[in-house]
């Protein structure tokens, strides 16, 4: 059976406000176990940070998320090696790099498609501003010359960057399910036209609410229907940290970002749960379309 995997991210469970306290790596681990979470995002990056992270998750149950942002081929051989030495779920690829020229990216990309088939382990290009991905019409470019890049969604980056205004017009839905047609992962936030991280559960934002919930149930029906019958999505909530989180004058953020990862698991989940008939027939009050070729 098919299941869906809900991560909390490490990164956001930084606080960063004005009073300077940060809980620990083991506090952050232990809350998040506490609140049935299936594993953590965290950069797989640095040896002693891998090794700390894999003591302080032993005996969990926790799987990982490994996060890297290489430059070059190379730049990915490390955290290949953590991964298959530190088994994570999959690696997500921020590639730190942004060419102007689309066939300048593709030397890259094989070569790191190339390096993660000697692990063993999914490499997923994150859908990221001021990465390789950075424009959507880029990236839509890129999956012309490369229609089977598998990538990790974040669409609250295009969202923002292209600054859709609601309703989104059907060029634009298009060009977001094309994205979803390759999307291996997915990462959690909804975002507006203007703002990266919005307080979800302000009424005022129902509608980009709403417009993510469309947009993932999309992307979480095309997953199940080219993936195996015991195949596992990860989707992680990625709430961060100011800047991303909207805050006061104090600098304080105006909602509880942990509460708000709560609420953010349960509307997946119910999306994953709606998302269970792959036979082509539409959930109530979303709007499957036919995928872009």
């Amino acid at each position: 059976m098919q299941k869906l995997r809900v991560f909390q991210s490490l990164w956001a469970m930084e606080r960063r406000h004005p009073d300077g306290f940060e809980r620990s790596l083991e506090d952050n681990i232990a809350a998040i176990v506490a609140a049935g979470f299936d594993g953590v995002s965290a950069h797989y990056t640095s040896r002693t940070d891998v090794v700390r992270l894999n003591r302080a998750i032993r005996g969990t149950g926790l799987k990982i998320e490994g996060v890297c942002f290489p430059r070059t081929v190379e730049d990915l051989r490390l955290t290949v090696e953590l991964a298959s030495e530190f088994p994570v779920s999959h690696i997500d690829l921020q590639a730190d790099i942004r060419p102007r020229r689309v066939e300048e990216c593709l030397p890259l990309l094989d070569g790191w498609m190339r390096l993660a088939e000697t692990a063993d382990v999914p490499v997923y290009i994150e859908t990221h501003r001021h990465r390789i991905t950075s424009d959507l019409l880029f990236t839509l470019d890129l999956l012309k010359l490369r229609p089977d890049l598998p990538l990790l969604a974040d669409l609250s980056h295009y969202l923002v960057g292209r600054e859709f205004a609601v309703p989104v017009e059907e060029e634009s839905h298009a060009q977001i399910r094309r994205i979803l047609d390759n999307a291996g992962a997915f990462h959690g936030r909804i975002g507006s036209s203007q703002q990266i991280q919005i307080e979800m559960s302000f009424p005022q934002h129902r509608p980009w609410v709403d417009l993510f919930l469309d947009w993932w149930a999309y992307g979480f029906r095309r997953w199940r229907s080219r993936s195996p019958g015991d195949a596992e999505l990860v989707m992680t909530c990625e709430l961060g940290p100011r800047p991303y989180a909207i805050t006061d004058r104090a600098g304080n953020d105006t909602t509880d970002r942990w509460v708000e990862a709560l609420l953010l698991r349960q509307m997946v989940r119910d999306v994953w749960a709606g998302s269970a008939d792959v036979s082509g027939n539409e959930m109530p009050g979303v709007r499957v379309p036919d995928p872009v070729t």
